[in-house]
């Protein structure tokens, strides 16, 4: 996935907004890995951006509150360290905020809605439970001598 990390629909992240920083990573690359930065840190300011719909973005901050991906002032951090180069983690960090914020805008779960259920159905049940206890009460008590 390229620089337009769609959350949903026509809404995706604006480059703009995105701050992105690179250490050095730890993990395979041998010595490579002592002089380049590879781990990506992708931050966002959910608080601030004008990107979202005010209702998404309200839910956002909702549901990530208690993760631990929100920081201070309402920012959103993401790392990526699993590949050797820094291109594939600032992918795999795009594609990731954009995946976290698509499941944390989503609308709630439509209210389940109780049904009654049918006179059959519990009558079907009955007779098989009186069925099989008839079955086991036959299976002891006789005298086979």
């Amino acid at each position: 996935m390229s620089p337009p990390y769609v959350i949903r629909g026509s809404v995706s992240l604006p480059e703009a907004e995105l701050v992105w920083r690179f250490t050095r990573s730890s993990g395979p690359g041998g010595q490579h890995v002592n002089t380049s930065d590879t781990q990506v840190e992708l931050r966002f300011d959910l608080a601030a951006t004008t990107a979202l719909p005010e209702v998404w973005k309200e839910r956002a901050l909702e549901r990530l509150a208690g993760t631990g991906r929100l920081v201070a002032g309402g920012v959103v951090v993401v790392r990526a360290s699993e590949h050797r180069s820094q291109w594939r983690n600032r992918e795999a960090a795009g594609e990731r905020m954009a995946a976290l914020l698509a499941e944390a805008t989503a609308p709630p779960p439509r209210a389940r809605r109780k049904k009654k259920v049918p006179r059959g159905v519990n009558e079907r049940r009955l007779r098989k439970k009186q069925q099989r206890g008839d079955l086991k009460r036959g299976r002891s008590g006789r005298d086979w001598s």
